[in-house]
Order: C-alpha cells, then structure tokens, then sequence
C-alpha cells in the first residue's frame, strides 16, 4: 500500500511584502468530501503500517487497563451538609456522581450516571457539576462533540426530573448564587473565545438571560467563580500579562458590580476573600516572581494593597491556601514545588519535609477556614498520586488514598528517579532533566529513551507518576522530562526567555538535553525518541526540521506546527489571546521570527526521523488541518524511507477519546510505534 498523496492547490499567502505559497491550503475546508477522503486515505495507511504490531498494541492496552481500579472511587469531601464522591463501577467508561447526607454511613444518593448520558454518543464528557446552596439543583454541562463546546443542564436532586432549562454554547463552568434561582455562566464567540458572562434565572429559556458582562477585547478571556468564604462571586477577564477582577456579594444578583483594580499591562492577580479582606497574588511593582498583599473588602484597588507574602527572587510564588489560623503557600524553588505552612498567630513557618530528588506536591481540595487539616497531593515519577492529611498544629501526616497500581507486579522500589542538569548552548542556564528507569536498565548507547517536553504558556510539566509509562519502563526505556524555557519550572524569567522573541530559546533547550542524554550516554541517536503534544507538538515539529538526525522517533500529538498562518487567523480558536505569547505576526518583526521556525514552513528536501503524527478532528485548540497539511508537505519533500504515519480520530477533539479507558489505545498506538522503530 503507498502513502497518500494530497492534491496540490497553490495558494499564494502575502504580507509584509513576502510572499508564501501554500498547496495544502485547502485542507481546512472542513466539510469538502475530498478532505475528508485524504483523512481516512491516511488513516488507512497508518493501519497498513501498523498492521504487524496490532497483536502488540492489544497487549500493551490489556495490561495498561489492567493496572487501573475498575471499581474504583474519589476521595469523598464534604461541602455545605453533603459528602461528595465519584465512583466508577466495572466495565463502564464513565463516572457516576455521589453524595451522602452529612455522614458517610447515611443512604448514598446517586445525582448523576454519565454512562447513562453517554449512551449512543461516540463522544461524552461532562464539564462540570454544580449544587445550589440549598442542595436542591444542579447545573452540570455536557460536550457530545470534543470540542468544548458544552450545553448547560439542569437536574432536581430530589425529584430526578431533568428540566426544560437549556444553555448552549458555553464553557461549560456554572456559578450559583445564594438565592437558589439564578446561576452565572460563560458563552464562547464564534472563535471559541470565552467572552460574555449570563445570568440564567431557572425555569426560563436562554434567550431570556441577561448579559452581565462583555469582554469586547480580544486578547482577553473571561471566567466566572465564587470564593472559598461562599460570600462573592467573582468575573476575571484577564489575557496573558493583564488582569482584572469584578464582584458582587453572592447573596444579591442585583448588585453592583465593582472592580478591584483596573487592567493594566504586565499586572497580573488574582484574589480570594476572608472575612472583612481580599488576599491578592499578584506581581504588582518588581514582583516578577509574584508576592501576596490583602486590602479592605470595601477599598480593593490598587493603593489599598498591603504586603502580606513579601517577593523573593529565587522562589516563584505559585499559590496560596488560607485558613483560620494557618496560611499555606506553594512555592517553586530551584523547580521544585513546596508547601510552606505558617501560623499566623506567632508568624513561624516551616517546610513539609519532600525527600526525592524530582516529584510534585500541590494543595488539595481544602473547603474550611476553621481547620488545622490541610489536603495535599504528592506524586513522583516512582510513586503513584496519594492525597494526604496534614495536621498543621500536631504536623502529623496521614495517608487518605493512593492509587492503586494492579496486576501484582508494581514495586516502587524497582524504579529509579534522578534529576540532571544540562549546560545550554547560550551558556547561560543549565536545563533541568527529569528521568526514570527500572533498576535493571542499564544506560548504554543501546538503551532506548523517550524525552517529553512542552515549553508554553508558562505551564510547567512536572515528574509525575504514570500508570501507562510502566509498559515502556518494564521494557527497558527510560523515560525523560526536559523542563525547558517557556515553562516556570525555574521561576518567572524561565518562561519569559522561552516566549516571544525568545521562542527558540524554547526549541534549543530541547535539543541541548537530547545531547547532553546522547554525550553522558543514557541512550544514541539510534535509539533516542521526542514526544510533545499541542505546543509540544509544535517543540518536536521545529527540533525536528533544526536537527533531524538527532532522534530516531518523533511523536506529535495534536501538533501546533502552523504557526504563522494561524496567528495571521483571528476567526482561528485562541488565536488572539496569544499573542502575548508568540507575538502578532501582522507585524514584521514577530512575522519574520515566527516564519524562521514554523514547523511547517521550515521542511526541506532532506531525511526526517521516523514520525507518528495524531489529531482530533473536532479539536478546538489545534485545528485538524495543521497536522494534516504537515504530513502532506512531509510526505512531499521527506527524502528519507523512514515511516511517516497520521492519525485523526473523527470523533474526537484536543483531548482525545472520551471515557476513561477508550484512550489508552492512543497510548497503546504510540508505545507500539515506538517499540516498532528501535527495533528497525
């Protein structure tokens, strides 16, 4: 069977007096039955070129499925009289939703069966569920497409009856107020932007809503929520160096509303409430790395604001956690995540004691002012997620739930975790590595290894632990996570110097890790993979085109790779709020650097490692027709006998399948390729 051929149709793209053309420029018609044609024409092939290594992936996905809790459940918590618990029940995909009336030993309610919802649907996923404050109602919304487009529902808790009430076209995310009458939601723009914030009042049709809020500027999105005190509601409209906050009291739909502080560039807060004051993070003045400072309730802006949480250079400020007697930080320092506790009658502090040399800790769900429990998660890349208790007063920890690894063969003790640094070609930084490997792997030029990264938005990716990555692990690979510019991992500036004009600050950090894994041999090129999905598509599609015999494998999942016609888009989904992030190539400057490492612009005439490449057609963060026109253009100008195989699920978005086990054949796909080609 050959490879597909698309069609060529010349587009010419202008601007800034360059001209580009574009011959798969046609493949964004979504609904002409030739695209269509050319997507399943490429699924076949991947099927074709897949073929040998079906008996493997049906292997690979049984014991993957096979490690995970069938009937398993959340951790209940309790909120306003109610405990809440999710539980999953053998051989269904999807969760049911639970609560017990004040104690844990009364009747179980069951308010939700998404199994039920799903039924008939090849998509489903339910984007959020809330209670009203008289425990009556629920809003909860529901996405039947992948696209995150959710429709709003409402359900009696004690009657069962779903009423008529019906919202389309929203984020998904509901806020009650206090009178158990009316909830605020998000409505999305054609581009998928969240940009209006409604009121609905219940027993009445959308049309009838009022419109409470409209962000008529682009690069800004909105959201909507309540504090952890019950006593506000809040709109944040914020973009990616702006933010600005406005609310009212929860008990008064008809208040008011009022602004803590205007937007301005480059100031960035956010704010939770107790009792007569407003706690704010924020990076106000020099605070590059974010400090905390609370103002009156009744003054907020900016003037009002009082240190509480002073800035630190070397520590980057990522959240807090208030309660009556305690406050709880959680801080990044040298790119690991801490939880500092401090008593706020005698202002001591201290650290929870972390032993490993990589892992990630993060508060919980904490509902509680007058507590001195604190929820907190932990994870490693050996140690499966546990959420644990800790007593603030007594500092004595407890367990609630690990979990659970099946099958009888998981041993911690078998794995090893290690963290390296690795000198950047700039000579300025050394690039933080993750990695993992079974006690038996030795690194050697003939050991596999799989480097992970993504490098955007500030979004750090940390060494956490992975049911599935065990199938690789106890076959020999070891597992990489290269913590590169563009993420926080190392503070604020370590996002900066990877954005922008700094993009590629971002890609050469990838590659210099690869190197530095290749020169202290932990693996070869021969036997060296890439993994990045969205943005990390993007990483891996440049690192890619800069050094293509670098690596043996590439993985691309639902790849950002065309950067520049997608920014000079604005009807595209997101691309106007980031801006901020890549720059706007309308003008030359961002235009010119974008241009010089688009993954797509930038393939040449030459050999290309092996590549899997996977989308969702219906995804809204990263268009189908990006990986898609990337794979033509490859197929095109590769010249190398190397594989090249694309994959588009036709019944899902960015996330991939819904259901909670559907998706480990995508994981079961990629390690098959990955096994397929270091054995080639």
């Amino acid at each position: 069977m050959n490879a597909p051929k698309a069609k060529k149709i010349d587009k010419t793209l202008e601007i800034h007096g360059h001209k580009r053309t574009d011959s798969y420029f046609w493949l964004n018609e979504r609904e002409n039955p030739d695209v269509i044609k050319y997507l399943e024409e490429e699924n076949a092939y991947a099927d074709f070129v897949m073929k040998d290594t079906e008996e493997l992936q049906e292997q690979l996905f049984q014991e993957m499925k096979a490690r995970y809790k069938e009937d398993d459940e959340s951790l209940p918590y309790f909120f306003n009289e109610y405990w809440y618990v999710i539980k999953y029940q053998i051989g269904k995909e999807y969760p049911l939703f639970y609560r017990h009336h004040f104690s844990l030993e009364n009747t179980i309610e069951l308010m939700l069966d998404v199994n039920e919802m799903a039924e008939g649907k090849d998509f489903y996923d339910v984007g959020s569920f809330s209670v009203s404050v008289n425990n009556q109602l629920a809003a909860f919304s529901e996405d039947t497409l992948g696209r995150r487009i959710y429709t709003i529902l409402v359900k009696n808790l004690e009657t069962g009856e779903f009423y008529k009430d019906k919202i389309e076209n929203t984020t998904g995310k509901s806020v009650w107020a206090n009178d158990n009458e009316h909830f605020f939601y998000i409505r999305k723009d054609k581009t998928l932007r969240a940009y209006q914030i409604f009121r609905h009042k219940i027993g009445t049709k959308q049309e009838e809503d009022v419109l409470i809020f409209h962000e008529e500027d682009e690069t800004f999105d909105v959201n909507v929520f309540k504090t952890k005190s019950l006593e506000y509601i809040f709109i944040a409209s914020s973009s990616t160096i702006s933010d600005e906050h406005w609310f009212i009291p929860s008990n008064d739909v008809n208040a008011e509303w009022k602004v803590i502080q205007k937007r301005e560039d480059d100031l960035e807060y956010a704010v939770e409430h107790y009792e007569n004051d407003f706690y704010i993070i924020t990076n106000e003045g020099d605070a590059t790395n974010f400090k905390i400072v609370k103002t009156p309730a009744e003054k907020p802006s900016k003037e009002n604001w009082v240190d509480v949480i002073p800035h630190k250079k070397e520590t980057l400020l990522e959240g807090f956690e208030i309660f009556k007697d305690y406050f709880v930080l959680e801080e990044r320092t040298e790119g690991l995540l801490q939880l500092k506790i401090i008593n706020n009658r005698d202002q001591t502090s201290y650290y929870l004691p972390f032993n490993e040399p990589t892992y990630s800790a993060y508060v919980g769900i904490n509902l509680d002012f007058d507590t001195e429990v604190l929820r907190y998660g932990y994870t490693s890349l050996t140690k499966p997620g546990s959420t644990l208790e800790y007593n603030m007063r007594t500092r004595e920890t407890k367990l609630l739930k690990q979990q659970e690894v099946l099958g009888g063969t998981f041993d911690s003790n078998n794995y090893i975790s290690e963290r390296i640094w690795a000198p950047s070609r700039d000579g300025k930084v050394k690039v933080p590595i993750s990695l993992v490997y079974h006690k038996d792997t030795k690194k050697s030029a003939e050991t596999p290894l799989l480097l992970y990264g993504y490098g955007s938005y500030g979004h750090t990716i940390d060494a956490s632990f992975s049911n599935v990555r065990l199938s690789i692990l106890d076959r020999g690979y070891i597992f990489a996570i290269a913590h590169i510019r563009g993420g926080e991992y190392l503070g604020r500036e370590w996002y900066e110097d990877g954005k922008m004009l700094h993009k590629k600050n971002t890609f050469f950090d990838f590659i210099d890790a690869a190197k530095y894994l290749v020169a202290e041999n932990y693996t070869s090129s021969q036997h060296l993979y890439a993994m990045g999905g969205s943005a990390g598509g993007l990483l891996v599609g440049a690192v890619m085109n800069y050094e293509p015999i670098l690596f043996n494998g590439i993985i691309a999942q639902v790849p950002f790779v065309d950067v520049v016609t997608t920014m000079l888009d604005e009807s595209i989904p997101l691309t106007t709020g980031e801006f901020d992030e890549w720059g706007n190539p309308k003008k030359k400057k961002y235009y010119n650097y974008m241009l010089s490492y688009s993954p797509y612009d930038n393939i040449e005439e030459k050999d290309y490692p092996n590549i899997l490449i996977t989308t969702g057609f219906h995804d809204s963060q990263v268009q189908y027709w990006e990986p898609a026109k990337w794979t033509a253009k490859l197929r095109e100008l590769k010249t190398d006998d190397n594989i090249l195989v694309f994959k588009t699920d036709m019944k899902s978005g960015h996330g991939g399948a819904s259901g909670r086990f559907e998706s480990l054949k995508e994981d079961a796909l990629e390690y098959a390729f990955l096994l397929m080609i270091d054995k080639r």
